[in-house]
Protein backbone atom coordinates (compact mmCIF):
# COMPACT_ATOMS: atom_id res chain seq x y z
CA UNK A 1 0.00 0.00 0.00
CA UNK A 2 1.33 3.45 -0.87
CA UNK A 3 2.30 5.98 1.78
CA UNK A 4 -0.51 8.26 0.64
CA UNK A 5 -3.11 5.57 1.32
CA UNK A 6 -1.58 4.77 4.70
CA UNK A 7 -1.98 8.42 5.73
CA UNK A 8 -5.69 8.51 4.95
CA UNK A 9 -8.06 7.86 7.77
CA UNK A 10 -10.47 4.96 7.43
CA UNK A 11 -13.45 7.11 6.37
CA UNK A 12 -11.46 8.71 3.57
CA UNK A 13 -10.23 5.32 2.40
CA UNK A 14 -13.78 3.96 2.30
CA UNK A 15 -14.86 6.95 0.23
CA UNK A 16 -11.99 6.42 -2.20
CA UNK A 17 -12.82 2.74 -2.51
CA UNK A 18 -16.45 3.63 -3.23
CA UNK A 19 -15.36 6.18 -5.82
CA UNK A 20 -13.12 3.59 -7.50
CA UNK A 21 -16.01 1.11 -7.53
CA UNK A 22 -18.32 3.68 -9.12
CA UNK A 23 -15.75 4.69 -11.73
CA UNK A 24 -15.18 1.07 -12.75
CA UNK A 25 -18.91 0.74 -13.40
CA UNK A 26 -19.13 3.67 -15.80
CA UNK A 27 -19.80 3.05 -19.47
CA UNK A 28 -17.39 4.46 -22.08
CA UNK A 29 -19.86 7.26 -22.81
CA UNK A 30 -20.13 8.11 -19.11
CA UNK A 31 -16.33 8.15 -18.76
CA UNK A 32 -16.06 10.49 -21.74
CA UNK A 33 -18.67 12.79 -20.19
CA UNK A 34 -16.76 12.77 -16.90
CA UNK A 35 -13.53 13.65 -18.72
CA UNK A 36 -15.24 16.62 -20.38
CA UNK A 37 -16.76 17.80 -17.11
CA UNK A 38 -13.36 17.64 -15.42
CA UNK A 39 -11.69 19.55 -18.28
CA UNK A 40 -12.02 23.22 -17.33
CA UNK A 41 -11.39 24.50 -20.86
CA UNK A 42 -13.94 22.11 -22.39
CA UNK A 43 -16.51 23.04 -19.73
CA UNK A 44 -16.02 26.74 -20.45
CA UNK A 45 -16.36 26.17 -24.19
CA UNK A 46 -19.59 24.23 -23.70
CA UNK A 47 -20.98 26.89 -21.34
CA UNK A 48 -20.13 29.64 -23.84
CA UNK A 49 -21.74 27.69 -26.67
CA UNK A 50 -24.92 27.20 -24.62
CA UNK A 51 -25.06 30.94 -23.83
CA UNK A 52 -24.64 31.77 -27.51
CA UNK A 53 -27.38 29.30 -28.41
CA UNK A 54 -29.77 30.90 -25.90
CA UNK A 55 -28.90 34.34 -27.31
CA UNK A 56 -29.53 33.08 -30.86
CA UNK A 57 -25.92 33.90 -31.81
CA UNK A 58 -25.35 30.53 -33.44
CA UNK A 59 -24.38 30.03 -37.08
CA UNK A 60 -27.03 28.20 -39.10
CA UNK A 61 -25.74 24.84 -40.29
CA UNK A 62 -26.26 25.76 -43.94
CA UNK A 63 -23.83 28.70 -43.46
CA UNK A 64 -20.95 26.62 -42.08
Amino acid sequence: MSNALKELDKAELVNLERLAYLLKGLSPAELETLEILLDEEASQTIAQSLRELEEKKGIPIDEW
